[in-house]
């Protein structure tokens, strides 16, 4: 430990150095500042301790001689370190394990004999305040830390580096007042909470036998201790809580917590739905579903929302925390966090296993991603499926890997359910104190296997012997309070009695129950709808702008403050910019992107962008923040706009998680333009699973709109096969039923007219985009002035940028994205005049109508091919190809099938090669133009 005390206790330094005087003789000076290594070597060295035993002694009128002091120096430096070890290691003999298996070896050093104080209990030593006693026997002093610390809840807090956190948590832990305390009506409130748990089980498991319900089943005791964070959180400012949770349990908690009517709960099991007849989707099952709600307690209403996610568990978490960042931006409470409140509950397995736990546990106190700390609680059946703790994890909790961001965890015997809520309650009111994360790992068990059908004998035997004949909470609380004089003997069979009748009306109700509304478009989202067809999904807004609010971005886009310093390099390019502005032609990529954003801002709407170089982008394209040069200052051009918000954050070096809270913020807010930009399309992958699970089903499976918008650098320029494809193949073969927006977009314009048609339609969809690298600076991927104003709209297809006559045409190259910048210079580099160039910009929907339209009037059409960089089973071609062939039919060219000209098919996306790339580049390119001579990417020598 070194000399490092002299540091860090200010409360011994009344001059350089500690110094005995008034402030370490003060009541409790010892229990204050023996909370950390370096407070603790300072506290006790031995001449400090024996001034402050001889000032004790005096005070006390204790007489004793100085080598009585010495000696009892000696014993109060020892205690305090037994008194240490029980704040760090007392919850490793915490008594948590409600069946009694866990066998977990105490530590030696909690014991008085390790620290040489055998058979002294008797004896008295000075403890300066610890537990309030200034002098207190060893026997007593053992007494209460094992009472405290070693109870039903085990406390880990001394990994916490903030001391004044560590203090807040020991005074609340070793204050006899703070401790597990209640009123017999509040206990009687926890009876009746327990038993609401327990019989809604049973009475589930008696209506639908064989049907899994994931029950709640021996962790009963969660019910009252949320309903505590409920009537707490509420006390201390929580005015919304956003729930995510696994199955086990999920449907105790909709109907108990949530109060979803029981009655919907069982139409649901009868093979009924929960919405109307005509609000359309697949549906899912009941232990993905979620709800919202309104509690009162003590005169407080709060709001509460359950959000719905699948069987990849942990997926909900980056979702509650960004949809809880942005109701707390439209409560505006960004600076305080003290109004809404994550919640997510999580099964022990999956806390200890899942890497999004940790891509979101590091999102806690980042700028951007901030919610001012989450509530954690793990259901801790002490098995995940059919695998032990020891086989599934090498630390000794699940809870360990939330010590990575210095939260506290509270562990807790589940069959006491006064622990449990009073974990809650400390949990709510040290959240809203630091606005920091908190966990709570409450040990229960799994009364049945993984679920209701399993056979949980086949693989732990001895703990489904142990379950078989342990009592269950109610019975065990109901036995206590019946001890305590709280109740009478017949109180809990009359209260299930009761309870299990009401849930026989609600059931016999739920046959005749029809849902007359769902919700999906209420409170922030009224106003919007959910497209009738997929025709009216498809078509366009008037998303061009008036030429005063052009001009004017174009101000804001280029002004540099006098009193910032920009680095030489971005000052070209905003000589560059002026340029676009004065001549009106030249408008690139970044400068339309930054035009869109803009001018939504300025009508009102949000914008969020984030990724992990989104501020200046990866290509140093986007400059959304200019950086004083001398001081580092940060300043955001798009963000002296008035009106709307415009917010754009580099995140952490994750996508499952970063991408999962960008969706729950756009499922939150529909009035801001939510975008993640991957650093390369490539690293989408990452999130792969709240691709598949929310943006491509979420509407189809929980009727959830959502407005989120992908940006993917997607294309070929040899760079190897981790930098060229963001696997455009994979979004197109999530799309059905008009569930997200594909675009491989190719001009600025019309980058800047699909951002703010995103917004300005009465309906929101997940949109994807491919977005350039190359054609960030191509020459010929440029724009012009007019295209942002006028009647100028989105394009679903582009046109050639050569003027050929539709009658002249003999051969239609079809494609997507940078491929169609090659295939027009070598075309014009030819002198070949009928073959014509069209870009598909909007892959899906689909534009067939359009195209249709435009092959009808190719009267002379011999061939049409389909082009594309991509490996052939890469890319679009296996989705274009049908609908290419449907248009060329209703185009009256039936009988006419599209051709592919691209790569040959690849297991990796691309070649690492620069010369093997250019050379398939220039092959396909001739390919598709039916240029003669040329081999094609199939016929080429393989190296």
């Amino acid at each position: 430990m070194g000399n490092e005390h002299h540091t860090f206790i200010p409360e011994l330094m009344d001059q350089e150095g500690p110094q005995p005087g008034p402030s370490w003789a003060n009541p409790g000076w010892l229990a204050s500042v023996a909370d950390s290594e370096a407070d603790l070597t300072a506290a006790l060295d031995p001449t400090t301790m024996k001034l402050a035993v001889e000032k004790a002694a005096a005070s006390a009128g204790k007489a004793m001689s100085r080598a009585d002091i010495e000696v009892a120096a000696g014993d109060s430096i020892r205690a305090m370190l037994l008194v240490r070890l029980y704040r760090v290691r007392g919850h490793l003999a915490a008594n948590l394990d409600p069946l009694g298996l866990s066998h977990r070896k105490e530590p030696e050093d909690l014991q008085l004999a390790w620290h040489g104080f055998a058979g002294q209990e008797a004896k008295e030593v000075y403890v300066g305040g610890v537990f309030g006693y200034e002098w207190v026997s060893l026997g007593e002093l053992y007494r209460v830390l094992r009472q405290t610390y070693c109870g039903h809840v085990g406390l880990e807090y001394m990994h916490i580096s903030d001391t004044e956190e560590r203090r807040f948590l020991q005074e609340r832990f070793e204050t006899p007042e703070e401790t597990i305390r209640f009123t017999p009506e509040g206990k009687k409130a926890i009876l009746q909470a327990v038993i609401r748990g327990e019989e809604y089980e049973n009475f589930l498991g008696r209506k639908y036998v064989g049907t899994k319900r994931f029950g709640l089943d021996g962790g009963e005791a969660m019910i009252p201790a949320l309903e505590a964070v409920i009537k707490y959180g509420g006390a201390n400012g929580v005015r919304e809580i956003i729930y995510g949770m696994a199955h086990r349990g999920r449907l105790n908690v909709l109907a108990n917590v949530m109060h979803k009517p029981y009655r919907v709960i069982f139409h649901e099991f009868s093979g009924g739905s929960a919405n109307p007849d005509d609000v359309g989707g697949s549906g899912d099952v009941k232990y993905h579903l979620g709800t919202s709600t309104d509690r009162e307690f003590d005169g407080i209403s709060v709001h509460m929302s359950l959000v719905p996610n699948p069987s990849h568990l942990e997926t909900v978490d980056p979702v509650v925390l960004g949809k809880a960042r942005a109701q707390q931006a439209i409560r505006d409470d960004l600076d305080d966090h003290a109004q809404v409140l994550p919640v997510l509950i999580h099964g022990d397995a999956a806390f200890a296993g899942q890497g999004v736990v940790w891509e979101s546990l590091s999102l806690t106190g980042i700028n951007g991603y901030n919610t001012g700390g989450c509530l954690h609680f793990i259901i801790n059946n002490q098995i995940g499926f059919t695998t032990a703790p020891k086989f599934s994890r090498g630390s000794p909790y699940p809870s360990d890997v939330a010590k990575g961001v210095q939260a506290p965890i509270v562990h807790v015997n589940g069959d006491d359910p006064e622990a449990v809520t009073f974990a809650c309650k400390l949990a709510v009111d040290y959240r809203q104190t630091f606005k920091r994360d908190i966990v709570i790992d409450m040990w229960c068990y799994r009364r049945f296997g993984h679920n209701e059908g399993d056979e949980p004998k086949f693989t732990q035997p001895v703990m489904y012997n142990a379950i078989g004949k342990h009592k269950k909470v109610s019975y065990l609380y109901a036995d206590k309070l019946i001890g305590e004089g709280v109740i009478e003997p017949g109180t809990a069979p009359q209260l299930r009695e009761e309870f299990a009748a009401h849930l026989q009306e609600e059931f016999d109700a739920a046959k005749s129950y029809k849902p007359n509304h769902a919700d999906w478009f209420g409170g922030r989202w009224a106003g919007l709808n959910k497209p009738a067809d997929p025709e009216h999904a498809r078509r366009n807004v008037d998303t061009a702008i008036p030429k005063k609010l052009f001009d004017s971005l174009g101000r804001t886009l280029t002004t540099v403050p006098a009193d910032l310093t920009i680095h030489k390099t971005l000052g070209r390019v905003l000589d560059a910019k002026r340029e676009m502005f004065d001549s009106g032609t030249g408008f690139d990529w970044a400068t339309a992107e930054a035009l869109a954003f803009g001018s939504l801002v300025s009508e009102g709407y949000g914008v969020r962008l984030s990724g992990q170089d989104s501020g200046r982008g990866t290509f140093s394209q986007r400059h959304a923040c200019w950086i004083d040069q001398t001081t580092e200052r940060k300043y955001i051009p798009l963000c002296q706009l008035p009106h709307g918000k415009f917010e754009v954050y580099d995140s952490p070096l994750s996508e499952y998680g970063v991408l999962g809270f960008e969706y729950g913020f756009a499922m939150a807010d529909p009035k801001t333009l939510v975008l993640w930009e991957a650093q390369f399309g490539d690293f989408a992958n990452g999130a792969q699973i709240i691709i598949d699970q929310y943006i491509a089903a979420a509407e189809a499976k929980w009727l959830r709109a959502n407005g989120l918008v992908l940006l993917l650098p997607h294309g070929y320029e040899g760079q190897g096969p981790e930098h060229s494809s963001a696997r455009l193949e994979r979004f197109l073969q999530l799309c059905a039923n008009d569930n997200i927006q594909v675009l491989n977009i190719t001009t600025p314009a019309n980058y800047f007219h699909v951002l703010r048609r995103q917004m300005l339609r009465p309906f929101r969809k997940p949109m994807v985009i491919m977005t350039p690298k190359s054609l960030l600076r191509h020459p010929r991927a440029k724009s012009d002035a007019a295209e942002f104003q006028g009647d100028h709209h989105f394009m679903r297809i582009k046109s050639d940028t050569t003027d050929i006559a539709d009658e002249k045409v003999r051969r239609l190259v079809l494609c997507s994205g940078k491929v169609a910048y090659d295939l027009i210079e070598r075309r014009d580099a030819e002198g070949i005049d009928d073959v014509s160039i069209v870009r598909i910009e909007q892959l899906y929907p689909f534009p067939g109508e359009a195209l249709a339209a435009r092959l009808a009037k190719m009267t002379g059409l011999e061939q049409v091919v389909w082009c594309q960089e991509e490996p052939k089973n890469n890319g679009a071609w296996f989705f274009v190809e049908s609908q290419i062939e449907q248009s060329l039919a209703d185009a009256g060219h039936g009988g006419m099938r599209p051709r592919y000209a691209g790569r040959d098919a690849s297991a990796s996306p691309a070649t690492g090669l620069a010369s093997r790339h250019a050379e398939q580049q220039e092959a396909l390119v001739a390919d598709a133009l039916g240029i003669a001579g040329t081999p094609t990417p199939s016929s080429k020598k393989k190296a």
